[in-house]
């Protein structure tokens, strides 16, 4: 009879071989998840909480807008019929060849719980539209309901504000958070350049900060890749961290929403009243105030004019159009980054944000009053991998700000890249340094008694492809977690035979 011993932990392998221990290894933290709204409504809301929201016909609209063409077709042909409709009935309405796209906007509006299935006479299955949802989307276009409260009439305003000054405005709120993360803002809360601790909370709460006990709160990796978003993905990946802590604010998750997406459907330039919201709404109105999405004068004013980062915010195609107007700075609409062959870095720019965001993953050189050289280097480059960013997202920063004599330069040649093809693939090379590991959950057999018993229980794992590693001489072997109950099962079999 043989002896075994099993242990649960993490098998790494490098240039095919090496070692086994029962600790496990860490794996590095989850990188950043940006979810657009469908998304976020599938996996992070259950469907009675779906239902409430689609009592709110701007959240119907939003869902609606956002869906595949061919879904919002089904919607639109089935809204006016009060009765089920057979499923062999809608697969008819697509071709033969669209018939994957069609079957992902089925699976799209199930998972959004804008239909389900239901029985006809017959015993045949078929789709009806939830009552709720319905209900929202005829009278979002059609008219009816309830009008919206920031609708209210409001007596002209003697010092309207014009786009120029909202968007300025917007962006040098929201600079004021990512001054914050990068340490380049106040974070002692002494001038109107700090964040409140609302928002403070919200970037620990969506881990893009951490607390630590020697440097107080400093950036995590996420925090990193954040920066390199674009400033509308930013905006919405921290309003989702937002209506995830709005429970805990005692404010309707609904109602944030529904106000969200009412500014969303908002004229840029044009004033809307305060005077019809709630108390709750208003408070969501002053976080919306300090994170840029709205201006207002003073608190107590019945007036606010929505910016454009409240119009974005849910778009993706406002947002394309409107990327340009929206930059952070003038220098950014025209790209205000050079890179040489020899990996130095030329940026035109006088932004602290801007040289803080290029500080992560380049040397920096000389800094004069508008601008600022550095370099990429092994070391720098790895810093900022070991930070979460990965090497797609450093090109992909650099090609999006790339100076106009780049492009230029990209189009007479007709290259892919406006940068130069051998950093693009010396930053990727360093990259692959660090990607040699690879790491399997598994379970380690040892201790055999006899070494037929190992043979044995070698083979079978191998035979059902469960075997990660194998040492004959030591009679230790490691298989898949998931294959580790075929194994063991298989080894009380072989035990109890006697063989």
């Amino acid at each position: 009879m043989a002896d075994t011993k099993s242990g649960t932990g993490r098998y790494s392998a490098a240039g095919g071989s090496g070692t086994t221990g029962l600790s496990p290894l860490v794996q590095g933290p989850a990188n950043l998840e940006c979810k657009d709204f469908q998304e976020y409504l599938r996996t992070r809301q259950t469907p009675e909480t779906l239902e409430k929201l689609y009592n709110y016909p701007p959240i119907c609209l939003a869902v609606f807008r956002e869906l595949p063409e061919i879904a919002r077709q089904f919607i639109i042909r089935i809204l006016f019929v009060d009765q089920p409709v057979p499923q062999a009935v809608v697969t008819s309405w697509g071709a033969q060849r669209c018939a994957k796209e069609q079957a992902e906007a089925t699976s799209c509006l199930t998972a959004l719980n804008v239909w389900r299935v239901t029985a006809i006479p017959g015993g045949l299955s078929a789709w009806e539209l939830s009552p709720t949802f319905k209900k929202s989307v005829r009278q979002v276009l059609l008219g009816g309901g309830k009008p919206w409260p920031m609708t209210n009439t409001l007596e002209k305003d003697s010092k309207p504000r014009d786009i120029a000054f909202l968007d300025t405005y917007a962006m040098s709120r929201w600079r004021c958070v990512l001054h914050y993360m990068v340490g380049t803002g106040n974070r002692n809360g002494t001038d109107a350049e700090a964040i409140s601790p609302d928002a403070v909370r919200i970037l620990l709460h969506a881990n893009l900060m951490k607390r630590d006990e020697r440097d107080g709160i400093t950036i995590t990796r996420q925090g990193f890749q954040f920066l390199l978003l674009d400033t509308r993905a930013q905006v919405w990946h921290f309003m989702l961290q937002y209506l995830d802590t709005c429970e805990e604010r005692g404010i309707s998750l609904p109602e944030c929403l529904s106000m969200l997406f009412q500014l969303s459907f908002s004229t840029l330039g044009r004033d809307y009243s305060s005077e019809g919201m709630n108390s709750q709404m208003l408070t969501f109105l002053q976080h919306l105030r300090e994170f840029g999405l709205v201006f207002q004068r003073k608190r107590k004013e019945g007036r606010f004019y929505p910016t454009r980062l409240a119009l974005n915010v849910t778009s993706k195609e406002a947002a394309a159009t409107a990327s340009v107007a929206m930059d952070e700075e003038a220098t950014q609409d025209c790209g205000y980054i050079v890179v040489e062959t020899n990996y130095r870095v030329y940026a035109y720019t006088d932004s602290p944000l801007q040289v803080a965001v290029l500080g992560l993953f380049t040397e920096l050189l000389y800094r004069f009053p508008n601008l600022v050289v550095g370099v990429l280097t092994r070391d720098s480059v790895r810093q900022a991998l070991r930070g979460g960013i990965t090497a797609e997202q450093i090109v992909s920063y650099l090609e999006q700000y790339a100076h106009p004599n780049m492009r230029m330069v990209e189009s007479a040649i007709q290259s892919k890249s406006c940068l130069p093809p051998t950093v693009v693939d010396q930053i990727k090379l360093w990259e692959l340094e660090r990607n040699r590991f690879t790491y399997t959950e598994g379970v380690v057999y040892n201790q055999f008694l006899s070494h037929t018993d190992f043979v044995t229980l070698r083979d079978y794992a191998q035979s059902i492809h469960m075997l990660v590693w194998q040492n004959e001489r030591t009679r230790t072997m490691v298989v898949q977690k998931n294959g580790h109950d075929d194994v063991k099962r298989y080894w009380k079999k072989y035990s109890k035979s006697g063989v």
